[in-house]
C-alpha cells in the first residue's frame, strides 16, 4: 500500500501507461523556450560523449532515438506534450532542415531496473536506435530496491545497450518536494552517476534540473492544483533542456546545428 501511495504522488508529471509509439506524431514547431525553462550551463552538460549521434548527424543519416521509461515519460491523452515529443520538436527545430529526428517510446510501467533491463536484448533486437535514453530509479527507490542491487541492474542494462552500438544516456529520478521525506532518493542518484561514470555515459540529471526550477521558483511542484497544466509546462522544458544536452553530449559544431 505504501509503495502505491508513492507511486502516485512522486509521478507529477506522467500519467497512465502508453503503448510504444512515435513521439512527435502530433508535435508542432517549437516556439522560443519559456524562461521558466531556464538552467545554469553545469546542468546541461556532461564530459562524455555521443559519437554515434555525432556521427549521424554529420553524414545526414536519420537520428534514431529510442526513449525507455515508465509512465512519468507520458501524459496521458496529450502525447504531444510529453517531454520525448517536446525533445523532438526541439532537436528538429535546432538541427539542419535536411536532419530527420525520429524519437519513439517504450513504456516499462511499474518494473524496476532489472526487470527493465532484462528486456534489452529483445527490444533491442527489434529496434536500431542511434540514442537510447534510459529513464530508470523511481520504482526502485519506492520499492527500498536494495542500492547495490540496482547499481548491478543499470550496469547490465548500460552493458546490453552498449553491445548493440547506440549511445546511451541515463535519465535518473524525478524530484518531487511532496515526496523528499518519503523516499530515499540519494543512494539510486549516486549509483546512477557512478554506472555513468565507469561506462563513460552521459548522465541527464532530472531530479537536480527538477529541484531547481522547483527551489528558484520556475515550477510549484509542491501544489498539486494545476494538474495536467503543470505537468505539460514541465515537460516542454524537460524536452528542450534534453534536447541541448544531447547536443551538447555530441559536440556538434555551430555549422551544424540550424541555430
Amino acid at each position: 500500500m505504501k509503495a502505491k501511495v508513492l507511486l502516485s504522488l512522486i509521478l507529477l508529471c506522467g500519467g497512465l501507461a502508453a503503448p510504444m509509439a512515435r513521439a512527435g506524431d502530433a508535435a508542432s514547431a517549437a516556439p522560443a523556450a519559456p524562461a521558466a525553462c531556464e538552467l545554469p550551463p553545469y546542468l546541461l552538460t556532461s564530459e562524455s560523449r555521443l559519437p554515434k549521434v555525432a556521427d549521424a548527424v554529420k553524414a545526414g543519416k536519420p537520428l534514431e532515438i529510442l526513449v525507455i521509461g515508465s509512465r512519468s515519460t507520458t501524459i496521458p491523452s496529450s502525447e504531444s506534450s510529453s517531454y520525448p515529443a517536446r525533445m523532438e520538436v526541439s532537436l528538429k527545430d535546432k538541427l539542419p532542415p535536411s536532419e530527420a529526428v525520429h524519437v519513439s517510446v517504450e513504456i516499462q510501467s511499474k518494473r524496476t531496473a532489472q526487470e527493465t533491463a532484462a528486456t534489452f536484448v529483445k527490444l533491442m533486437e527489434a529496434k536500431t536506435p542511434t540514442l537510447v535514453i534510459w529513464q530508470t530509479g523511481t520504482v526502485d527507490a519506492i520499492r527500498s530496491i536494495d542500492p547495490d542491487e540496482f547499481r548491478s541492474a543499470v550496469t547490465e542494462g548500460v552493458t546490453a545497450l552498449q553491445k548493440t552500438g547506440a549511445d546511451v544516456v541515463l535519465m535518473n529520478l524525478q524530484y518531487s518536494p511532496r515526496t523528499e521525506t518519503m523516499i530515499a532518493a540519494q543512494p539510486f542518484l549516486d549509483n546512477m552517476r557512478v554506472v555513468a561514470q565507469e561506462h563513460d555515459i552521459p548522465l541527464f540529471d532530472r531530479f537536480a534540473i527538477m529541484r531547481q526550477w522547483n527551489d528558484q521558483g520556475q515550477f510549484d511542484l509542491f501544489n498539486p492544483s494545476r494538474g495536467p497544466e503543470l505537468a505539460k509546462q514541465v515537460h516542454d522544458c524537460l524536452g528542450r533542456a534534453l534536447a541541448q544536452f544531447v547536443i551538447d553530449a555530441a559536440h556538434l559544431e555551430p555549422a551544424q546545428q540550424q541555430n
